[in-house]
């Protein structure tokens, strides 16, 4: 008779080694001239003092929140360094009052609209690329004047294009999806946290 126990354990071991060579996969044919350019402005903002933004929904919501931490303190584990970074996720009532106030699609460019200036850089973090208050919010970065980043999976939908720059995984897997532009983050903080001593802070 056959030991399902063990049937079982091959099988999870499968799953797992496919997900990463899947994983490794998209990782290794990435293009990152959009990340290289991504890295660069958040190197200017550390020594200029322009503001970060972050949005997402969901699990990329989720990231918005989680890079946020990592772009404020384990970039220095300095006290006064770190980015000047926010995630628009991080207020619950802020966003659940826009929301009912205003619709859905108003609660990151209403607080970009209070918080943001000229210069500075939001970073939109989207599975699709076409959630409504995403591209609100890269229209109101543009009139803003702020500096705009995607990072989208799937075909990057209309944040690809509205986005100045976009960092797109092409895949149609959202957890893959999910997993690059997290990855893509560390990378960033990783790289920031190397700069720290060159950039004097």
């Amino acid at each position: 008779m056959l030991d399902l126990r063990q049937a079982g354990k091959a099988a999870h071991a499968g799953h797992f080694q496919a997900y990463s060579a899947r994983l490794g996969e998209l990782l290794s044919k990435q293009d990152w001239t959009g990340a290289v350019a991504l890295a660069d402005d958040l190197v200017d903002c550390w020594k200029t003092g322009r503001q970060v933004f972050l949005i997402g929904n969901g699990g990329a919501g989720g990231s918005a929140v989680h890079l946020a931490n990592d772009f404020m303190y384990p970039i220095s584990k300095r006290k006064g360094s770190g980015l000047r970074v926010h995630s628009l996720l991080a207020n619950p009532a802020i966003v659940t009052c826009i929301a009912n106030d205003e619709g859905y699609d108003q609660i990151f460019a209403y607080q970009l609209a209070v918080q943001a200036n000229p210069g500075d850089v939001l970073i939109a973090i989207s599975g699709s690329g076409n959630s409504n208050n995403i591209l609100v919010a890269l229209e109101e970065a543009k009139r803003i004047g702020m500096r705009s980043y995607a990072l989208v999976g799937f075909s990057g939908g209309k944040a690809k294009e509205l986005a100045d720059v976009s960092v797109h995984f092409e895949t149609n897997d959202m957890q893959l999806a999910e997993d690059a532009q997290m990855i893509l983050g560390h990378m960033l903080m990783q790289h920031l946290y190397s700069w720290r001593d060159d950039l004097g802070l």
